[in-house]
């Protein structure tokens, strides 16, 4: 009698330590860092390669772990059960329910399993090769029970097999959300990791120079008037044109210019414009900036002209304003310093109309939509549905929108009162 019960709570305390193993070893191999894995695995670590094809069929490796906690859980509430039957009489079943409950939540459940979350990464290669030969020993009865699973799940309509693991770029996108640290520099380092996902989304006719605001060369200007033009540019490349601005007929660059009058010291007469203009580089609006960046380096260039569906002129776009979707403004000692956004004393901010919205997202971290328009001022109208008059006042997306100037039919500043969530400190 004595030996019997011996032998019954010894088994009951090897089944709650393979309780706690199984539960800890679920716990250990899906939180583990699969990016910290997987960097373990490309310097050779093969505990974490194997760590890695073992979460590969994440089903198999459930069903085998769950298998075994349950078989074992059960298995130790019966010899519980028995043994305290025989202690108590029919009372024991109460007792026991009552004691193994307790052990198995305390140690077989909160324990390992807060233990294995707290080091999930070096308790999971360790454990990883037992979890092997356990996931090979159970794969008849994991597989039959998965299949059986699957099979009542189609019964009401539902096929598991078709539902995938979600996107990456989502998954990226939530761990930079989830970036934390100093707000300024954390704001910011958040800003260029997102602009950098959304290089493959975000069309060059979002980001490009508007014609109006591009600075150009007439060909059949005399050469002292294009010199005086490209001198008076801040730019080192100027699109040139012939009879019509929509003709662009090559790119002159100030370093051409320079090394040319040199060359004939200074006698513009001596200059063929033919001979210092570049090809130009023509591009649809509709390119994504990834494929232009990539297209900048390809050809070793810094400097395409953006046209529309039907060859039209529309401006252009350089590789400092791809680099500025990703780094902020860049600005050198020749830029102008425009002032399109100034912060107003009661937490509202004076906005030039011609501010993307993806600039002001970036800054403020407002998530304004940009699917439909890129600047300010185009979504006001396009919320409004007409060109708002001065004075008009309106209330999108939480914002409150105050129409301050406008020329003609172009809205050139507006007054945004963000809602007091995003009433912080900014730069002025």
């Amino acid at each position: 009698m004595v030996i019997g019960v011996f032998f019954s709570i010894l088994a009951i305390i090897v089944l709650l330590f393979l309780s706690a193993f199984f539960s800890g070893s679920e716990t250990a191999l899906t939180a583990a860092s699969r990016v910290r894995m997987h960097n373990r695995e490309k310097e050779g670590d093969k505990r974490a390669a194997l760590v890695n094809k073992i979460r590969d069929k994440k089903d198999r490796m459930i069903g085998a772990l769950l298998l075994g906690n349950n078989l074992v859980n059960i298995l130790a509430s019966a010899l519980a059960t028995s043994l305290l039957i025989k202690i108590f009489g029919e009372a024991g079943v109460v007792y026991a329910t009552l004691v193994m409950t307790m052990l198995v939540l305390i140690f077989a459940e909160v324990l390992p399993k807060t233990y294995a979350l707290h080091h999930s990464e070096s308790l999971s290669m360790r454990i990883a090769p037992v979890i092997r030969l356990v996931i090979f020993i159970f794969a008849p009865v994991t597989e039959t029970v998965t299949w059986i699973v699957r099979g009542v799940l189609r019964l009401f309509g539902i096929d598991i097999s078709k539902v995938g693991a979600g996107s990456h770029l989502e998954l990226l996108r939530g761990v930079i959300d989830m970036h934390q640290g100093p707000e300024q520099e954390t704001q910011e380092q958040r800003a260029m990791l997102r602009s950098i996902l959304d290089l493959a989304d975000v069309p060059v006719e979002d980001i490009m120079i508007h014609r109006k605001n591009v600075v150009m060369v007439d060909a059949d200007m005399p050469l002292e008037d294009i010199a005086d033009t490209v001198l008076g540019s801040p730019h080192t490349r100027l699109p040139v044109w012939q009879d019509d601005p929509d003709n662009i007929i090559g790119v002159i660059h100030s370093k051409l210019l320079f090394k040319a009058l040199r060359a004939c010291n200074g006698d513009m007469s001596k200059i063929d414009l033919d001979e210092i203009i570049m090809e130009p580089r023509f591009v649809p609006e509709t390119t994504d900036l990834y494929a232009q960046l990539q297209a900048f380096r390809q050809r070793q260039e810094h400097f395409a002209i953006v046209v529309d569906e039907y060859g039209a002129f529309m401006g252009i776009v350089t590789l400092e304003d791809i680099l500025e979707e990703i780094v902020g403004e860049i600005d050198d000692e020749h830029d102008y310093a425009v002032e399109g956004v100034r912060r107003q004393v009661n937490n509202s901010y004076v906005i030039d109309g011609t501010v993307t919205i993806r600039d002001l997202n970036r800054e403020y971290e407002w998530g304004l939509p940009d699917e439909d328009y890129s600047t300010l001022a185009g979504l006001v109208i396009y919320e409004s549905q007409c060109v708002p008059e001065v004075g008009q006042s309106f209330m999108f997306h939480g914002f409150r929108f105050d129409i301050i100037r406008r020329q003609r039919n172009q809205i050139t500043k507006i007054r945004v009162t963000p809602p007091d969530n995003f009433l912080v400190d900014a730069p002025d």
